[in-house]
């Protein structure tokens, strides 16, 4: 008789009926440690939340522990039970005996860090398999959407634990950022180029920048008709012809295709008019040809899709990184365009603040100018003197704030 195989349905059923990964002794060496040493909580807030335990009653004691700390009031057996008797949960913890136990069988404080890194990693597992099975339950019941909107939302949710794990970094001493700023001062002196970022292309603008800055933000802002792409696509067609690394166009606005029939006339010196229309003359060809030539194999990459979000932004840029090195520059055409999922746009103005900061560190997670188109508001064109200024910017002021170097195109 032949063997019978269990059907695949099966399998993952069973996979489901696994314990999750957890570290009993972890979270109570954690618990324990703050309950002997008041100061080790520094060591600790940055590295787990109660949401990391996976025992329910290990979940209230760490929040009991959090409210005692923003009080500033001592953390030990007595004060902990104290405060989980207000909350009306000493019961629900095993009381003021099991509290005892976990001070009493903390194996070391000075350890407490290593503990609470144990704590994270289990938490980030047990998310990892509820998001899997999410992602599975929507592969076999798509429900109309398609294989790619699945993908890109089995990223994000995978992007979003990544987001979520402790802030590498902290306080630096001034010897050790000194050092970091001799080191950059000797460098610039002994170098002839006095850009010291990407050049823009514009001997004047670089003359005032320095060229484009790792980490920046730069905001290029005007009214309709002003040149707000075409000068951003000088910017990128100079980024591609001098830098190694990718350059990287959101195009929110214009679709791709667009975009290089503009970068085609504008390195082949020919009428754009005449490329749109396909009305080229005999001695318009080879400058076309050559301008194809310039751009051929560059690593030049454009996503027109509309409405796209900072989340998915940044999941699309992290894959290009991962296939092709590093980014040289990232332009947006334009920051109103983009979309907060599940806002609803009941507050524009919050939206467009949550998007110029999610840009600002785009550009710091990258080490890459990001340069950002904006609209203005209209209120300008009533005034005498149309030549904007910085609270012109539409729709917010935390595009001012946010942003390193704000350029207006004006004429």
């Amino acid at each position: 008789m032949n063997d019978i195989s269990a059907p695949e349905q099966y399998d993952l059923q069973t996979a489901a009926l696994k314990v999750p990964p957890h570290s009993i002794e972890a979270e109570q060496a954690v618990l324990g440690g703050l309950m002997l040493d008041n100061n080790a909580w520094e060591r600790v807030l940055d590295q787990v939340s109660d949401g990391d335990f996976y025992r329910h009653d290990h979940r209230l004691i760490f929040r009991a522990i959090a409210k005692l700390a923003d009080l500033n009031s001592p953390i030990d057996v007595v004060t902990l039970a104290e405060q989980l008797d207000k909350e009306g949960q000493t019961s629900q913890v095993g009381g003021l005996g099991y509290l005892g136990e976990l001070a009493k069988n903390t194996p070391s404080v000075a350890n407490i860090k290593a503990y609470a890194q144990i704590v994270r990693a289990r938490a980030t597992l047990r998310q990892l398999i509820g998001i899997a099975t999410e992602i599975a339950d929507s592969a076999f019941n798509p429900e109309g959407r398609t294989a790619e909107e699945i993908l890109d939302e089995a990223e994000r949710q995978i992007f979003q634990i990544a987001e979520a794990r402790p802030k590498t970094g902290g306080p630096v001493s001034v010897n050790d950022l000194l050092t970091k700023a001799i080191d950059r001062i000797d460098t610039l002196f002994n170098t002839d180029n006095a850009i010291t970022g990407l050049s823009t292309g514009y001997t004047d603008l670089d003359g005032m920048t320095s060229g484009l800055q790792p980490s920046d933000l730069i905001i290029v802002a005007g009214r309709p008709s002003m040149g707000k792409t075409t000068f951003a696509m000088n910017l990128v067609e100079n980024a591609v012809l001098r830098s190694e690394k990718a350059v990287l166009v959101y195009s929110l606005e214009m679709p791709g295709e667009s975009l290089i029939m503009r970068m085609l006339s504008s390195l082949g010196r020919i009428d754009q008019t005449k490329v749109r229309a396909g009305r080229l003359e005999d001695d318009d060809w080879p400058r076309l040809t050559s301008a194809v030539n310039l751009l051929n194999d560059r690593k030049l990459f454009i996503d027109d899709t509309a409405g796209i979000s900072p989340s998915e932004m940044r999941a699309r840029t992290r894959r290009l990184v991962r296939e092709h090195g590093d980014v040289g520059l990232i332009m947006i055409d334009y920051l109103q365009l983009m979309q907060i999922p599940g806002s609803g746009g009941d507050n524009r103005t919050n939206e467009i603040s949550e998007i110029s900061r999610s840009l600002k560190a785009l550009a710091k997670e990258f080490n890459c100018p990001v340069v950002a188109l904006s609209q203005l508001n209209r209120s300008l064109e009533q005034r005498p003197n149309k030549r904007p200024i910085n609270s012109d910017l539409r729709e917010s002021g935390a595009i001012e704030q946010d942003a390193d170097v704000i350029m207006f195109v004006y004429r």
